[in-house]
């Protein structure tokens, strides 16, 4: 693919179309970044800053600058400068998700079972919440505890109650019983998904978030951004199950009378490919909906955030 001039801080693609950010998240999503060591990170970072300081080595082309960015962009996080946690990056959120995605969709689970795999994909969705929150403000870890709490709570519930009232439905066939069955997952994770990222950030809607000028200089800490920034995070957050819990139980259902019949020891290789088919599918699907670096009308800002700048627009970052 061809390389635009470099703009530091900016993305190779037009993040103000819906195809241009799927394909920039695409890009950030890139497991090849989990691979990528500290010595090499490093020369990124100075790279970055070399551009900066416009002291450039000769020869370094636009592609180097670009490839460099995407990986210091894919490792730390934008507002600490800290290094995230492999498992939740966003690069490694398909990688480490997929099995976890597997077990939730296992066929005629015990109770036990749904209670450890809901209970383990909310932990994984608390640790990526947090691991790519908005970080402008200090937020009390305990806050954080209460949402993961609550969002595991919401989803077990979901999860064996609907389990439950299936398996105790008499007049449903049991073909049908069994169909059923299989998308449990869907709702529970749509509903407790959208929990975890609300409840984890709650704090945002009384605390608010750093808006920043065109420039990226900050100039205040905004309420009504902040409830933009939630509002956008929970629809992505229960739109990204849908095609990640439907796909895989589509697929299973069409070979089901003839390939898995024959070979049923394929059942558990065809749900992890159409696992991590549909999850490398679905996350730049439902994280594009929205860009990282939303933009707000400074008339729809409170007061205090009018006066202190004459720009018709500012920015926060949404988190992912």
């Amino acid at each position: 693919m061809s390389y635009p001039p470099f703009e530091l801080g900016k993305s190779r693609y037009d993040l103000d179309t819906y195809w241009g950010r799927f394909l920039h998240f695409v890009n950030v999503i890139d497991p090849r970044t989990l691979f990528v060591s500290n010595t090499k990170l490093n020369e990124c970072r100075q790279l970055l800053e070399q551009y900066k300081t416009k002291t450039l080595p000769s020869g370094i082309t636009d592609k180097d600058l670009w490839e460099a960015q995407k990986t210091v962009q894919a490792i730390l996080h934008p507002d600490t400068g800290d290094k995230i946690f492999m498992p939740f990056r966003m690069a490694g959120y398909v990688p480490f998700g997929t099995p976890i995605v597997v077990g939730l969709l296992l066929p005629d689970p015990t109770l036990k079972q749904i209670i450890f795999w809901q209970w383990l994909n909310q932990s994984h969705n608390a640790g990526v919440n947090y691991a790519n929150r908005n970080a402008t403000q200090h937020t009390p870890i305990s806050k954080f505890v209460t949402g993961y709490l609550s969002a595991v709570t919401v989803s077990v519930s979901i999860a064996v109650g609907l389990t439950m009232a299936i398996r105790r439905a008499k007049s449903l066939p049991p073909t049908l019983k069994t169909v059923v069955q299989r998308f449990v997952p869907l709702p529970a994770v749509a509903c407790a998904s959208t929990c975890n990222v609300i409840f984890m950030r709650y704090h945002e809607l009384n605390e608010g978030i750093e808006v920043i000028d065109e420039q990226n200089n900050p100039i205040g800490v905004s309420k009504v951004a902040a409830k933009k920034a939630l509002t956008e995070m929970a629809m992505t957050r229960a739109f990204l199950p849908v095609p990640i819990l439907s796909i895989p139980p589509l697929i299973l259902l069409a070979f089901e009378k003839n390939l898995l019949r024959r070979f049923p020891r394929l059942s558990l290789p065809l749900n992890t490919l159409a696992c991590t088919f549909s999850f490398g599918l679905a996350l730049p699907i439902s994280i594009a909906l929205f860009p990282q670096r939303s933009k707000v009308s400074i008339n729809e800002l409170e007061k205090e955030i009018q006066a202190k700048t004459n720009q018709p627009y500012v920015y926060y970052n949404k988190g992912l």
